[in-house]
């Protein structure tokens, strides 16, 4: 609480409480717009304006005009000067005695406050320090005039220099100096700009004046001046690049002159925007791409959406005109008249074009009360059923829509919010074995937070949604995939039918078929051999842990997984791109027949390989949280939510838990991943008198030469010591350890936020939480004695191959 806001507070309450229309502030000595408002309130009462509305606009601003500026000695009415008093405090300036005198104190307020906002003071001693209407306005609402949080003094820069030079133009209005890039500071650039391309009527929005104007703006290096300083204004905006993994991208400065360096980040965005010729000059597509989320929406691209059927007519004519993707619906909610859904043979007929598709889930959409973790969770399972109802293959990307311009406190709100929303999407997927993965649609900020709070593989920006506030002030998101630029109508001889245009950045290929039938493991075998041999060839760090973090930093990359068990290497990432190398997705057991997800099981092997502590066998870590103790914390969540069917935890776990063609968070695909990768880091790190082995050497010896036969057994003795006492204690530990930091940060990022169960397992009693970690306990003794009996046969089999397989290369060498 300050002291002075307080004042501010009581004393706009008790002067104007009782006028009609005014609203009361709270009275707790903390600054927000409800006291801005209140003043601005009591500011219009004293200019004799009605109906009293909480806003700062055009009546207020000409009613002031008429009054004047301002100054040292002005008393015309003291009230007003006590509410540039009060509004002076609140912005954390002394704003002097508050009786009504503006004196020298409240001059040399104002002084500063203009000088922080990049105004010329206003003159020496008592001349200056002028309230002008502007700066009244900027005086009464929240915008800060120092940097604060995670601006930048870079960024504060550009935002004073475009106040001083443009303060007193009439169309520009005075920006914040925080530091920080927002929707005020891109409108504030945007006017400047237009004043100086010479459009009559500046407006901050790009329209055809703006985009013919900046055409003839061609910008080089060695290039200086005013249109070099509003380019590298934008570039700052637009900085860092992002460039993946923990990279933090490419950084610019400002300056005036086209210098090397500038030339050097611009090719760098126009790669990462996916702009064509990346020749390093401001041209008119680098201008629009940092000014506007659409940047040239006429421009060259090769991915499209739409709600209408493709047709073989309309495919022939996407084909034709350059698209190679095409997004389309899996869902149309009941009552809709749209008829947006995929129809039967629709993709056969994409796919025959030679076009690749990617699905978009969207059930409304369009207001914040369509948003709630349930109705994610709920969509998930929609969603699911839909992509394997059309035969969509492990690992593709459902797109699911924010489809209208949430504001970020519609975001993070709860229950009703986007991240929440996002959350019970995340964990509707894994609740049906994890064979999707999520990604948004939405504005720059929702794709953003969506991406960082809950771990979208990728986004989709509604970029051609330019006037969003969550696409003015905010970058393109380092996971696009799709960028939304243009909606128009094709004419296809007869045919009609919408079409929006999609730049496409290619890290989500989309789709080129379905139901397509998982690989053998011998295929898995020689893509692990091959990506080692180019971890190898790269020569820079271990050859075993790069190859475990490329399959794994598509889907198990940045976000919580970071922070888990660290950053991939980027530069590794780009390497193996470069060499043709691509992320496998899933392979057959040969053991089970059961399908296993490459990325889950290599991301749990990276986990184990770089948090074991052989020192302390009973101790979990993250390696444990990237693998089996991760999926038992997302499966209590699970058990939480179906307490009134299941209320004992064994019971639950003996019904859902590793069952084979059951549904559920914690499968007997995901059991087999977890023994799988603690299989494999434990064979890669070795031990004491038992040398580490290749990862290569370590996938083929346990899918080839029989090392999976026992898996689960071998997996017991080694991460739980081989008896139920041991097992037991790291189960409870998992579950309720308090002095590892990531396994308490996972407990809320899985349990509470991911999962939407705020009662944490400490919080059970013992008789509660006990049977649960039973049943886990159990269920690896029941999957070791199963194992056992089918050892023998599987062994008797794999011989009886083996056999035949000599006796062909036998026969082949006798012909020879």
């Amino acid at each position: 609480m300050d002291a002075k806001v307080l004042d501010a507070q009581k004393w706009v309450n008790a002067t104007y409480g009782s006028v009609a229309g005014y609203k009361r502030c709270p009275e707790d000595g903390r600054t927000g717009w409800s006291t801005m408002e209140a003043l601005t309130m009591g500011l219009q009462h004293e200019l004799g304006i009605s109906p009293l509305v909480a806003s700062f606009g055009p009546t207020t601003i000409a009613k002031l005009q008429a009054l004047g500026d301002i100054g040292f000695g002005w008393n015309t009415n003291s009230n007003i000067v006590r509410i540039i008093q009060h509004g002076l405090f609140c912005k954390g300036y002394w704003g002097a005695n508050g009786f009504g005198e503006y004196g020298a104190v409240t001059t040399e307020a104002v002084k500063n406050l203009r000088l922080d906002m990049g105004l010329p003071d206003g003159g020496m001693g008592t001349a200056g320090g002028q309230t002008t209407p502007a700066i009244f306005k900027c005086i009464l609402n929240m915008d800060a005039y120092v940097r604060v949080g995670t601006g930048t003094d870079e960024i504060r820069s550009i935002q004073r220099w475009l106040n001083g030079r443009y303060w007193q133009k009439s169309a520009y209005s005075i920006g914040p100096c925080d530091g920080i890039y927002s929707r005020d500071v891109q409108k504030a650039l945007m006017t400047g700009l237009q004043y100086e391309l010479g459009i009559a009527t500046p407006n901050g929005n790009f329209g055809p004046a703006t985009q013919a104007a900046l055409k003839t703006k061609n910008l080089a290096q060695g290039d200086s001046g005013i249109f070099v300083e509003m380019f590298s204004a934008a570039c700052v905006f637009n900085s860092p690049v992002p460039s993946g993994g923990s990279d933090p991208g490419t950084p610019t400065t400002w300056r005036s002159t086209f210098d090397a360096k500038l030339a050097e980040w611009v090719s760098v965005f126009q790669a990462f925007s996916k702009l064509w010729p990346e020749s390093g000059r401001g041209d008119y597509q680098t201008w629009a791409q940092l000014l506007v989320s659409t940047g040239d929406p006429d421009r060259d691209v090769n991915g499209s959406d739409t709600r209408f059927e493709i047709t073989p007519s309309r495919a022939k004519y996407l084909k034709d005109n350059g698209y190679l993707l095409v997004g389309r619906y899996v869902y149309d909610p009941p009552g809709s008249t749209l008829d947006k859904e995929i129809k039967p043979g629709e993709l056969k007929t994409i796919f025959d074009a030679g076009l690749r598709v990617f699905p978009i889930y969207q059930d409304n959409a369009r207001r914040l009360s369509d948003f709630t973790y349930t109705a994610g969770f709920q969509h998930a399972l929609k969603a699911h059923d839909a992509c394997v109802g059309y035969g969509f293959n492990r690992g593709t990307t459902i797109y699911f829509a924010v489809d209208y311009d949430a504001t970020q406190q519609e975001i993070d709100s709860s229950p009703e919010g986007i991240v929440a929303y996002f959350h019970g999407v995340a964990a509707g997927l894994v609740s049906k074995g994890k064979r999707y993965v999520h990604g948004v649609y939405g504005s720059r900020n929702v794709c953003a937070n969506v991406t960082r709070k809950t771990n979208a593989r990728y986004s989709f920006v509604s970029g051609m949604s330019w006037g969003f506030s969550g696409n003015l002030g905010f970058p393109l998101p380092a996971n696009w995939s799709y960028n939304q630029i243009k909606e128009f109508k094709v004419v296809n001889g007869a045919d009609t039918f919408d079409l929006d245009r999609n730049a496409v950045s290619g890290a989500d290929p989309g789709e080129g078929a379905v139901n397509q039938p998982t690989g053998p493991a011998d295929g898995f075998i020689s893509y692990i051999q091959q990506l080692y041999q180019v971890a190898q060839e790269y020569g820079k760090g271990d050859p075993n842990k790069l190859v475990m973090e490329y399959v794994r930093h598509k889907s198990y990359g940045g976000g919580d997984w970071e922070f888990l068990i660290g950053p991939y290497d980027n530069g590794f990432v780009k390497f193996a791109n470069s060499k043709g190398m691509y992320v496998a997705r899933e392979f057959t057991d040969p053991y089970t027949g059961h399908e296993l997800g490459a990325e889950h099981l290599m991301a749990s092997a990276n986990g184990h390989y770089v948090s074991w502590k052989p020192a302390n066998p009973r101790s979990v870590n993250e390696g444990d949280v990237a693998g089996w103790g991760g999926d038992l914390m997302t499966f209590y969540a699970e058990w939480r939510h179906a307490t009134t069917a299941y209320p004992s935890g064994h019971a639950f776990a003996m019904a859902k838990l590793a069952k084979i063609g059951v549904a559920s968070s914690f499968g007997f695909n995901d059991l087999i991943e977890d023994a799988d990768a603690w299989l494999l880091a434990d064979a890669v790190r070795g031990a004491t008198g038992r040398p580490g082995k290749d990862i290569a050497t370590a996938v083929r010896e346990l899918y080839h030469l029989g090392g999976g036969l026992k898996r689960f057994q071998r997996y017991w003795q080694g991460r739980f010591n081989g008896n139920a006492t041991d097992a037991k204690f790291l189960t409870h530990n998992i579950l309720t350890a308090s002095d590892d930091l990531e396994v308490v940060a996972a407990h809320g990022a899985l349990i509470t936020w991911r999962g939407g169960i705020k009662t944490l397992p400490a919080m059970l009693s013992a008789g509660e939480l006990e049977p649960f970690e039973q049943g886990f306990v159990d269920t690896l003794l029941a999957r070791i004695g199963a194992e056992g009996r089918k050892a023998a046969t599987y062994r008797k089999n794999h011989q009886a191959y083996l056999r035949a397989a000599e006796a062909r290369a036998e026969r082949r060498s006798a012909r020879k």
